[in-house]
């Protein structure tokens, strides 16, 4: 992972003042703590790069713990995929955990809490809470049952354990202070009765830990030294401070930083499940979807996305990046890496004329002009090609200097050829255009030194394989799905056309044997990955990321 290299920014600052003062006994050990309620996404892999990268900068440690104490939401598919996605970004963590493995234990402190004076068990139901817990303005109401006597509170906290009372009828509380001026602070509940089968522990507990009770205590069971997490957590601060301060247990240092907002997408956990379970999207894994998954379906690769972390950087202050950061990583990536193929996606039959019949000359193709160790290889030529219709004009508008009548271009590795006659259907549609060769121009150079201003990809009709090909756009028409003009919500903002899938597309016979995941360049179009749907009855490309095209950049600024 050369391309991650040690930045510095507001936490290494902190870090780096902690071991000067030896704090932690000079420890750095961190850890990524996702719930398993879903996939992760390009946002988890920011957090990811920090809390692993934090661990390896500093020859520190770094855990993988999963936040289970929601059983509802959580399932054994999310825990597979994520150990999946963080092993692919080329991480490896110290130890894997689950906060249920401390279920005993974190009921243990709730104990101490009560015996302490410092958690009460409240009757009141969720509505009579919110109503007592008041406002940014107005102080909260204590509760009836704030001032129960502890021996009674123990009863009653182990009763809800034992499994006697009916979820939601009552639920364990943090005495705090009703008045203070975080609401987080305004007793909050510690322990809640749900009658969930949860994926790990079964039907062993009743009673579940709420999340900022868990949290701080796991990490404070691991021994973590510095908790990072987003910007949404900073108010959840007090509070856990106050639950490892009351136990009198190791104390972490939570940090928060600025959690990356994407153009283009959304990275809600909740509204990706409510894409995939509408059936909006194929599935966690359709390669729109910003979930790493997906991401690598579409054929991001690990060193892109680390890249983009690390490009992005960490601060203090939510901000909207460009999706095309993460597209130029990406490309900057691949461009080093990718196969270079020639690959027709809207075929246009070419006949040259006057090039030999039955005669197939083999022509020599670089590989990736980038990286000479890659080698080369041979195509097949022939009289009768395919080009893509987009090279050819039978009108062509200015500064169009591709294919057109009387014009002449380059094939890519072979002839100069030259636009002689166009065939029309019935319809008046272009199928054929008639063309000639110069046989002087083999390799694209003309021994009498005239310039043409276009070379064209192609593929042999005779030995082209068929394909295949699904273009993807953004998933939403707007930088900020959000960005609602007359109502509606995120979803009235999709872009309907975001995927466009093409049957009969045409590759060059290298491809026969294409595996899935694996990338290509193919030549003048963009980079493409094997899908995972692709089999030996018909090969499946997902188009990665699109090249720069300056003619169509010019017909979009027409329209």
């Amino acid at each position: 992972m050369s391309e991650l290299k040690k930045n510095s920014n507001f936490i290494t600052d902190i870090i780096d003042k902690d071991l000067a003062a030896n704090k932690n006994d000079g420890r750095v050990y961190t850890r990524f703590p996702p719930e398993p309620n879903g996939y992760l996404h390009i946002g988890h892999a920011k957090s990811i790069c920090l809390n692993f990268g934090i661990a390896r900068d500093y020859k520190g440690l770094c855990n993988l713990r999963f936040d289970d104490t929601n059983p509802s939401k959580e399932e054994i598919e999310y825990v597979k995929s994520i150990e999946e996605d963080v092993e692919w970004l080329g991480f490896n963590w110290n130890e894997m955990f689950f906060a249920s493995d401390y279920f005993q234990k974190l009921y243990e402190y709730a104990i101490q809490l009560i015996e302490k004076g410092k958690a009460y068990v409240c009757d009141l139901n969720l509505d009579e809470m919110k109503d007592y817990r008041g406002t940014l303005t107005e102080a909260g109401k204590e509760s009836p049952y704030r001032n129960r006597l502890i021996e009674e509170n123990l009863d009653l906290f182990k009763r809800m354990k034992s499994g006697e009372f009916e979820d939601g009828v009552r639920v364990l509380r943090a005495k705090i202070d009703m008045e203070h001026p975080n609401l987080n602070m305004r007793d909050p509940v510690l322990y809640r009765i749900k009658r969930e089968y949860h994926h790990r522990t079964k039907d062993a507990w009743c009673i579940y830990p709420m999340y900022d009770f868990a949290h701080c205590l796991s990490d404070s069971i691991e021994g973590i030294t510095h908790s990072i997490c987003t910007l949404e957590f900073e108010n959840n601060r007090p509070l856990y401070d106050w639950i490892l301060n009351e136990l009198g247990v190791h104390h972490p240092q939570q940090i928060e930083f600025a959690r990356l907002n994407l153009s283009h997408t959304v990275l809600s956990k909740r509204r990706l499940r409510e894409l995939v379970e509408s059936g909006t999207i194929s599935g966690w894994d359709d390669p729109r979807m910003p979930t790493l998954s997906g991401l690598r379906r579409r054929g991001y690769t690990p060193e892109s996305i680390r890249n983009f972390c690390s490009q992005i950087g960490v601060s203090k202050t939510n901000s909207l990046i460009e999706i095309n950061v993460l597209e130029n990583c990406l490309r900057q990536d691949l461009n080093k890496k990718a196969i270079r193929r020639m690959a027709v996606l809207d075929p246009l039959k070419v006949v040259i004329t006057n090039y030999p019949q039955d005669k197939t000359e083999s022509l020599d193709a670089i590989n990736n002009p980038e990286d000479s160790s890659m080698g080369q290889r041979t195509v097949p030529f022939s009289g009768v090609l395919y080009i893509e219709r987009d090279d050819f004009r039978e009108q062509p508008p200015k500064k169009f200097y591709r294919l057109s009548p009387g014009v002449e271009v380059r094939l890519r590795y072979a002839y100069f050829i030259k636009c002689v006659d166009v065939i029309k259907n019935d319809s008046g549609e272009i199928v054929e255009i008639y063309c000639t060769y110069d046989p002087k121009t083999r390799g694209g150079d003309s021994p009498d030194g005239r310039k043409v201003k276009a070379t064209l990809h192609w593929v042999s009709v005779s030995h082209a394989v068929e394909a295949e090909v699904r273009l993807f756009e953004h998933l939403f028409i707007k930088p900020d799905p959000d960005d609602i003009e007359s109502g509606g919500d995120y979803k009235s903002n999709l872009n309907q056309n975001s995927l466009k899938i093409l049957k009969s597309c045409f590759l060059e016979p290298s491809f026969e044997n294409a595996k899935a995941g694996e990338k290509y360049q193919f030549e003048r179009l963009g980079y493409f990955c094997v899908d995972t749907d692709s089999g030996e009855e018909k090969l499946i490309f997902n188009r990665t990321a699109i090249l720069r095209d300056s003619w169509a950049k010019i017909e979009k600024a027409k329209k």
